[in-house]
C-alpha cells in the first residue's frame, strides 16, 4: 500500500511513460518534498508526509442529561465519556472533549477532563443553549425542558444578537473559572456568524465545527455548503464560505461526522429527512461496520484531496456507551495503526485550527474522491470545493453526472445574523444550480448528464473508469475514457472556473442536459445562449459561459449545456 500521507498520480501505459519521464527528472530537482519511487513498470510521485496531510480528530462531545429517554440517565452519560475516554488511552489517542454548559459545571466532568494530558488532549465548548447557561445570563428560559433540541430554545440562532454575546460571556467566564483558561475549539451542529466573531474577536477562538450536509435530520437543515474539510466562513453567514479575506471569519469551521461520500447525499431521497450514513459508530451499516469503516478509511487515504483530507471520528454521549461501544471498538485500534503508520494524523480540533489558520490565507480548494467503492457497488464519486462552489460527481453503471453544483457568495445573508429563529427547525442553504436531492422526485432523479447523438438519437455518454489527477496545485483534473465514441471526456476544476473537454472522435456531438423531477420549484429566471440568472430566497446570481452556450430544449430536459469546439467553460 502506498503512504496514505501521498498525494498519488499513477501514470499508465508505455506512451505516458516515455512522455512524461523527463518531467519526473525535472520534477526531482525542482520539488524536494516530492520523492520518486515506482510500483511495477508504473512511476508514482509520492508526496512526503505532512504535505499533504490526513486528518482526523476524534471529537466527543458531552451533554449533561438526555430527556428524550429516562433510561439515559445523567450516570449512563457520564460512564459514557469515562469509557470512550479508556478506549483512547488504551490506544495512545489523544483528541477534544466538547462540553456544553450543564456538563461544563458537573463535578464529576471536570474531575475527569482535568486529568487529561494537555500535550495530547483538548477541552472545548459544545455550543448548545441548556437552561443553567440561560438563567445564569440573565435571560428566561422558554423550553420544555433542562435541555431541549429545537433551534429556537437550545441553539444560539434562537436568541437576539445582544443576548448571544451574554450567553458567550457566562460560558467563557465560568469555562476560564473551572480551567483556567478559555476554550479554543467551539463547536455544535451549527452557530451563528455573529456569535462565532465575537468568541473569535474577544476570545480568540481558533477553530470551529458544524454538522455535515443534511436535509431535515432532526429539524435541521445544512445542504449546499462547502461539502468536507473546512472552510472560512462569511461574516453575515457562518454556513456561506467567504470568497475575500476582509469578508471573512478567521476561524475555520470543519465538518464533521464523516459523510459516506456516495450514499449520505441520496439518503431518504423522495422525502422529506435524511437518514444518516456516517463514521458515527453508532450506525451498524455504517461507522459500526468494519467492512464500511475499513472501506472509508482506504478511500480517505488514497483518494485525492488536493490540498489535505480531513474526518471526525468519535461521538456525543447520549447515544450511551451500549450503542457506540461496537463502533469505537472498530475505529480506534484502526486510528491507532494507521496513525503508527504514519498514514494519517490524529489531533485536536484546535491544533487542525491553527494549522489551517497558519497555512491558508483564505479557503482552499479541496476534494474528496471515491473510485473504488465498497464489495457489492462499482459506485464511483468526486467532490469538489472552493471558496467560489462546490461540485459532486456520480458515476453509475458507466455513466457520468453532475448530481450536485452549487454557488458561494458572501454577500448573502443568514436570515439569523440580526434576529431570532422563531420556528422549531433552522435552516441553511446556498445557491444552486444543480441539485440531485431537493430538485428530485419519486421516479424521477435529477442531475445534469452528459449526453451526445449518435446516429441521430440522443444517448447517455458511457465510459470506463474515471482517473482523478490532484497533483497540479489548485485544480483536479478528471480524465474519463469514453466507450461511446474513441475520445476521452477532461474534467478540470478549479477555484471559480469548470473546464469540460472532449479529446479524440471529432464527431463526437456532446453535450450536458440538467433533468429534475416534477413540479419543481426551480431558481431559473432567464437562460440566454451566454448566461443563466437566477434566484434563490432573494439572492441574484449567474452563471456565465466562457466558452460553450446555454437552452431550453424541452423534452424532459430543463436547460442544456452544449460545447463551443469541443470545449464548454463556465464561471461559478
Amino acid at each position: 500500500m502506498l503512504n496514505n500521507n501521498a498525494r498519488v498520480t499513477k501514470l499508465k501505459g508505455r506512451f505516458f511513460l516515455k512522455k512524461y519521464w523527463s518531467l519526473f527528472l525535472t520534477l526531482a530537482g525542482v520539488y524536494p518534498l516530492l520523492s520518486f519511487t515506482a510500483i511495477g513498470k508504473h512511476p508514482v510521485i509520492v508526496a512526503k508526509p505532512d504535505d499533504h496531510p490526513k486528518i482526523v480528530n476524534i471529537v466527543n462531545f458531552i451533554r449533561l442529561l438526555e430527556p428524550r429517554d429516562p433510561k439515559i440517565t445523567e450516570d449512563v452519560l457520564y460512564q459514557t465519556v469515562v469509557k470512550q475516554v479508556e478506549m483512547m488511552k488504551k490506544y495512545k489517542l489523544g483528541g477534544t472533549f466538547l462540553l456544553q454548559y450543564d456538563a461544563l459545571l458537573d463535578p464529576r466532568y471536570q474531575k475527569l477532563l482535568k486529568g487529561l494530558p494537555r500535550d495530547s488532549y483538548e477541552i472545548g465548548a459544545w455550543w448548545e443553549i441548556p437552561q443553567p447557561l440561560v438563567e445564569r445570563a440573565g435571560l428566561k428560559w422558554r423550553g420544555r425542558y433542562p435541555w431541549d433540541w429545537r433551534a429556537n430554545i437550545g441553539f444560539s440562532t434562537g436568541y437576539t444578537p445582544a443576548e448571544r454575546e451574554k450567553l458567550t460571556d457566562v460560558y467563557m467566564h465560568d469555562f476560564k473559572r473551572i480551567f483556567g483558561y478559555y476554550p479554543k475549539s467551539v463547536a455544535s451542529w451549527f452557530i451563528d456568524a455573529h456569535t462565532l466573531n465575537y468568541m473569535y474577536q474577544k476570545y480568540h477562538i481558533v477553530a470551529s465545527a458544524n454538522c455535515k450536509d443534511q436535509y431535515g435530520t432532526d429539524g435541521y437543515t445544512l445542504w449546499g455548503g462547502y461539502w468536507n474539510q473546512a472552510y472560512y466562513p462569511s461574516k453575515i453567514n457562518s454556513y456561506m464560505p467567504a470568497q475575500d479575506e476582509a469578508s471573512q471569519i478567521p476561524v475555520p469551521i470543519f465538518r464533521m461526522l464523516g459523510s459516506d461520500p456516495i450514499r449520505q447525499y441520496d439518503n431518504g431521497l423522495g422525502s422529506t429527512r435524511q437518514g444518516v450514513t456516517t463514521l458515527e459508530p453508532v450506525y451498524e451499516h455504517a461507522g459500526g461496520d468494519s467492512t464500511w469503516v475499513n472501506w472509508f478509511f482506504k478511500e480517505f487515504i488514497n483518494g485525492a484531496s488536493m490540498e489535505f483530507a480531513y474526518t471526525q471520528a468519535g461521538q456525543e454521549n447520549s447515544f450511551t456507551w451500549d450503542a457506540m461501544a461496537k463502533g469505537f471498538e472498530i475505529q480506534m485500534p484502526l486510528i491507532a495503526r494507521l496513525k503508527a503508520g504514519h498514514k494519517i494524523k490524529v489531533e485536536t480540533l484546535a491544533a487542525s485550527g491553527m494549522w489551517f489558520r497558519k497555512k491558508y490565507k483564505v479557503t482552499p480548494a479541496t476534494s474528496v474522491t471515491v473510485t473504488k467503492d465498497i464489495d457489492g457497488s462499482n459506485l464511483k464519486t468526486v467532490w469538489f470545493d472552493s471558496r467560489f462552489y462546490r461540485a459532486n460527481l456520480l458515476w453509475e453503471n458507466n455513466t457520468l453526472k453532475f448530481r450536485d453544483i452549487h454557488l458561494f457568495n458572501e454577500k448573502f445573508p443568514s436570515v439569523y445574523e440580526t434576529q431570532a429563529a422563531t420556528s422549531n427547525e433552522c435552516t441553511f442553504f446556498t445557491l444552486p444550480l444543480v441539485d440531485g436531492y431537493i430538485w428530485s422526485s419519486p421516479g424521477k432523479i435529477a442531475g445534469l448528464s452528459f449526453k451526445a447523438m449518435k446516429d441521430g438519437k440522443e444517448i447517455l455518454l458511457q465510459g470506463k473508469d474515471l482517473l482523478v489527477d490532484d497533483s497540479t496545485p489548485g485544480k483536479l483534473k478528471i480524465a474519463w475514457p469514453l466507450t461511446s465514441f474513441d475520445a476521452t471526456l477532461k474534467i478540470e476544476l478549479t477555484g471559480q472556473q469548470m473546464k469540460i473537454t472532449v479529446s479524440g472522435d471529432g464527431s463526437a456531438d456532446w453535450f450536458l442536459d440538467l433533468a429534475t423531477g416534477v413540479h419543481i420549484k426551480l431558481p431559473f429566471e432567464n437562460i440566454s445562449a451566454h448566461t443563466i440568472n437566477a434566484r434563490f430566497e432573494g439572492m441574484k446570481y449567474s452563471i456565465t459561459a466562457r466558452a460553450g452556450s446555454f437552452s431550453t430544449p424541452g423534452n424532459g430536459s430543463v436547460l442544456r449545456m452544449h460545447p463551443e469546439k469541443n470545449s464548454l467553460i463556465l464561471k461559478l
